[in-house]
């Protein structure tokens, strides 16, 4: 059988893995939510809640996206219900 150099494997022999240090896991990372501004001052107020997220351990993203969600219903149900136009003075 010929000698390899130490860094070449054989074609079809799988190489073999050096072991890696585990990386120390200080748990859940930041996902870097960005939010877009839409223009609309009260669904750019409702969505910028959603960087909170961010913050928040696993356990608190539910109460967030849940206010954001009720938010944005708010938002549509009162396109639907217009307010009277009062002409300015």
């Amino acid at each position: 059988m010929s000698e390899l150099p130490p860094d070449e494997v054989p074609e079809g022999e799988p190489e073999q893995a050096e072991p890696e240090q585990a990386e120390e896991d200080d748990g859940p990372r930041p996902l870097g939510v960005g939010v877009a501004p839409t223009g609309n001052g009260p669904v750019d107020a409702t969505l910028q809640r959603l960087v909170d997220a961010d913050h928040l351990a696993v356990s608190g993203h539910l109460e967030v996206y849940e206010d954001v969600h009720r938010g944005l219903r708010e938002t549509l149900t009162s396109l639907d219900h217009p307010q009277p136009h009062t002409p300015r003075s």
